[in-house]
C-alpha cells in the first residue's frame, strides 16, 4: 500500500482545481452520449460482474447500475477526490455502485472476477508500458468469454478537415491512440478478436471517437 500512494495520476479533470467542472464539461461536449453506445456495446445480463476502469466521478458507473439494478458495478480510479465525488454521486441516485481506489495496471481483484471491463476516455493518458500492463491486468480479470469494450478519443490519422480537429488529434497524449496500435497491444495482451466497432464524434463534430471490443 505504501508504494501505490507513492505513485503519481493525472487527476479526473487534468488538475484538482478543475475538478468541480469536468461534469459539466462532459454533458457539454456530448461525453455522455458516446458512453451510452459504449453501455450498449457492453451487452449486459442480470448477475454480470462489471468494472469501470478510470471512473472519474463516477457518472458511467452509476449509469451502468441505473439502467441495469441486477447487475454489480465497480468503478475502479487513483483519484481520491474524483471517488468522493463518486460516492455521493451514486448516493443521490440511491444506487450500490462500489468504488475502489487503485491503478489500472495494479488491478486489486482476483483472476476471473469480471464479466464486462469498459473503460471510456482514460486509455490515451496512460505511458506505453502501462497500456500493455493494464491490458494484460484486464485480461487477467476478465471470466472466460468475458468483454472489454473500450471508448477513446482516435489517434493522429484520426483527424478531420478541420483546423479544431488538427490541433486536437495532434496532442502527443494521442500518439499511440491509432486503430492498428490499440488493436494490436489488446491482441499481444492475449485478448480475442480485437476489433473496433464503431466511430463516433464530440466536441461540436470535431474529435473523432473510436469504440474498441475484445474478449478474454
Amino acid at each position: 500500500m505504501a508504494m501505490e500512494s507513492s505513485r503519481t495520476f493525472l487527476p479526473a479533470a487534468g488538475a484538482d482545481w478543475l475538478l468541480p467542472l469536468y461534469d459539466p464539461f462532459v454533458k457539454l461536449f456530448g461525453i455522455g452520449n458516446a458512453r451510452n453506445v459504449l453501455l450498449a456495446q457492453a451487452d449486459l445480463k442480470p448477475g454480470h460482474r462489471v468494472l469501470d476502469i478510470g471512473c472519474g466521478t463516477g457518472t458511467f458507473a452509476v449509469q451502468i447500475k441505473q439502467k441495469y439494478p441486477n447487475v454489480e458495478v465497480t468503478g475502479l480510479d487513483p483519484d481520491p477526490k474524483a471517488l468522493a465525488r463518486a460516492e455521493q454521486k451514486a448516493k443521490q441516485a440511491a444506487v450500490a455502485v462500489k468504488f475502489d481506489k487503485g491503478f489500472s495496471d495494479e488491478l486489486p481483484y482476483p483472476d476471473r472476477s469480471f464479466d464486462r471491463v469498459c473503460s471510456s476516455f482514460m486509455f490515451h493518458h496512460l505511458p506505453s508500458d502501462v497500456k500493455e500492463k493494464t491490458l494484460s491486468e484486464i485480461r487477467r480479470v476478465l471470466k472466460p468469454g468475458g468483454f472489454l469494450d473500450l471508448l477513446d478519443f482516435g489517434g493522429p490519422g484520426a483527424a478531420g478537415h478541420g483546423i479544431m480537429s488538427h490541433i486536437f488529434h495532434a496532442n502527443h497524449r494521442l500518439d499511440e491512440n491509432s486503430e492498428d496500435t490499440v488493436l494490436a497491444m489488446m491482441k499481444n495482451a492475449g485478448l480475442n478478436g480485437p476489433e473496433k466497432l464503431a466511430e463516433g464524434k464530440a466536441f461540436f463534430g470535431f474529435v473523432q471517437l473510436n469504440y474498441f471490443h475484445a474478449i478474454a
